[in-house]
């Protein structure tokens, strides 16, 4: 038998590597006990630097990596016409699929009602243990909006940057400021003849081409990474957590798997016209390594080679659909928001109205949209909207235990989204989907 017919796939060894991490932290939190000195040191010293470790080298390459793409990815449209038709395209799918998400997820809290079913006692222990934590949480969020800029004006400077290089020099990256010039750029370099054009977006396609190197160079290291995050996790937690909240998190899961598989699996058929099991196949490994780093930014390379290689989405859409949707498209977390909010309400004992449930759906979207793709980015916003609907925003600290594994099935949801809305621009541009999935490129090192 070849050595390529025994090699094991990737995303098979990442999915072992997250089994096995879940299994072993928690079994360990069961018998030793969080406290236990020498798994504080293993989780410490070891598991929680080699998982960070790798998440930070997959966030290092995000930033070279979008600005590449978009760049490349606009000019390689060419047409402006084109480019504003791909651009409303993706937004109208974007604002009706997260409406449709946030609806789900109100629905079910709403049939559910978990926040009535934890009870007073479980609610406060939790709230007791992250306090700390949720109250940090809560003065950053706040502080965030602590100014006098009119709603407008506000936009104008979140969107648009005036110095993007100080944008992307900070520990989480402006993603949407770096969009904004890298999109900006691209839409200027198709307005300069091509002859002049040539050199630079030479230059972007080779940090492109390198980049993409690098990341499958990184993501070696992802079944052992992935090991380690699902350990440092379970060890710290044990699965106590997930029984405590056992109704809040069946509801999330629940509303995520409704959108998944229902939503998303009407919108390839219809309107990809693609087979949604090959479809869900096909981008796997993508979901997988969502799925492990909680991060839609982390995850945008691995998207970006499966929309590719294996639905055939031409890479010019896939630079600017999967790359404006890493930070514009988040359906999962859209999703979580609402019932989050909704839980905590009622948790808290306050009874939204119809027209407060509205006002959530509203923000949630907004929320979605322009939530950071990095670990529990959601959680500023979800402080933002409690505050706003009178809950007390400390109440944050009840889910913050559980707010891990949620954000990693919420990240899966975003991701394939991003996906979905690439297959349908492509289907809609008159593409061709489906081709067979070619031999990956082998990487010596």
């Amino acid at each position: 038998m070849a050595a390529s017919e025994r090699r094991i796939p990737l995303h098979t060894k990442i999915l072992a590597g997250l089994i096995l991490g879940a299994l072993a932290g928690g079994t360990l939190n069961s018998v030793l006990g969080a406290a236990d000195p020498n798994l504080i040191f293993l989780v410490d010293q070891i598991t929680n630097p080699i998982g960070v470790l790798f998440l930070r080298l997959l966030l290092l390459l995000v930033v070279p990596l979008v600005f590449s793409s978009l760049v490349v990815g606009v000019a390689g449209l060419g047409d402006l016409r084109r480019i504003g038709r791909i651009g409303v395209k993706s937004l109208i799918y974007t604002l009706i699929i997260s409406a449709i998400s946030v609806v789900i997820g109100l629905t079910l809290a709403n049939t559910i009602k978990p926040g009535k079913r934890i009870s007073p006692e479980v609610g406060a222990a939790l709230a007791e243990r992250y306090q700390k934590d949720a109250k940090d949480r809560v003065s950053s969020a706040v502080s965030s909006v602590n100014d006098t800029d009119a709603p407008l004006l506000k936009a104008v400077k979140t969107v648009v940057p005036t110095n993007v290089f100080y944008s992307v020099g900070k520990e989480t990256p402006d993603m949407l400021g770096l969009m904004f010039f890298a999109l900006f750029l691209g839409v200027c370099v198709t307005m300069v003849e091509k002859e002049r054009a040539a050199p630079l977006l030479g230059v972007l396609e080779a940090v492109f081409a390198a980049t993409t190197v690098a990341i499958q160079v990184v993501m070696r290291l992802g079944p052992y990474a992935v090991f380690c995050l699902l350990f440092t996790m379970t060890a710290r937690f044990g699965f106590e957590l997930l029984i405590s909240l056992g109704w809040f998190v069946l509801t999330v899961l629940l509303g995520l798997a409704i959108h998944m598989f229902g939503v998303y699996s009407a919108s390839v058929a219809l309107l990809s016209r693609i087979n949604p099991l090959e479809f869900f196949r096909r981008i796997k490994t993508a979901m997988i390594t969502a799925f492990s780093t909680s991060s839609s930014n982390a995850t945008l390379p691995t998207a970006l080679r499966v929309s590719e290689e294996n639905l055939g989405v031409p890479r010019d859409i896939n630079s600017f659909v999967l790359t404006v949707g890493a930070t514009a498209n988040q359906n999962g977390t859209a999703l979580y928001e609402g019932v989050t909010v909704l839980f905590l309400a009622q948790l808290a004992g306050v009874d939204l109205s119809m027209g407060q449930q509205l006002m959530v759906v509203y923000l949630a979207i907004l929320g979605g949209i322009g939530t950071a793709g990095v670990p529990s980015g959601s959680i500023p916003f979800i402080i933002l909207v409690l505050a706003q609907i009178g809950v007390n925003p400390a109440l944050i600290a009840v889910i913050l235990g559980v707010d891990r594994i949620l954000d990693m099935c919420r990240t899966v949801l975003n991701v394939t989204g991003d996906i979905t809305i690439a297959t349908y621009v492509a289907r809609s541009e008159g593409y061709e989907l489906m081709k067979e999935i070619p031999e990956p490129a082998k990487i010596d090192l």
